[in-house]
C-alpha cells in the first residue's frame, strides 16, 4: 500500500528517490490529454515550475471552464469526497490544494504502476 505523500514537497522527493518523476510527468500528461486540456509537460521541467504552471492551469480551469475541470477529476479519478472537504471561499487556495490532490493521485497510479 502506497503511503501518500503529504505535501508537495514530499511528492517530489519520493518520486526523485524511486525516479519516477518523468513517469509522473508523462500521467499528467496523459491524463490532462485525455481531458482534452491543451497542457504538455516537458520531462524536464523542474518541480517548481510543474507546481506553478499546474496550479495556474487548475485555477483558470475553475474560473473559465468549470466542466473541463470536472471533467478531468473524473479522468484523473480524485476522490470527491477529499475536494468536497477543501474550503472553496478562496479560489486561489482551493485551487491549490486541488493540484495537491491531483498530483497526488498521479503519484499513486505511478507508483502502483512500478510496484505491481
Amino acid at each position: 500500500m502506497v503511503n501518500l505523500p503529504i505535501s508537495y514537497d514530499e511528492l517530489i522527493q519520493k518520486a526523485n528517490d524511486l525516479n519516477l518523476y518523468c513517469k509522473l510527468i508523462n500521467q499528467l500528461n496523459k491524463d490532462f490529454g485525455l481531458a482534452n486540456i491543451q497542457l504538455e509537460f516537458d520531462e524536464t521541467v523542474l518541480p517548481t515550475s510543474l507546481k506553478l504552471i499546474l496550479h495556474e492551469t487548475i485555477y483558470k480551469l475553475i474560473q473559465e471552464k468549470f466542466m473541463e475541470y470536472l471533467n478531468l477529476l473524473y479522468i484523473i479519478d480524485v476522490p470527491e469526497k477529499k475536494v468536497k472537504q477543501l474550503d472553496s471561499h478562496d479560489m486561489v487556495e482551493l485551487s491549490e490544494h486541488i493540484t495537491f490532490l491531483i498530483l497526488q493521485r498521479e503519484w499513486q497510479k505511478v507508483w502502483y504502476r512500478n510496484n505491481y
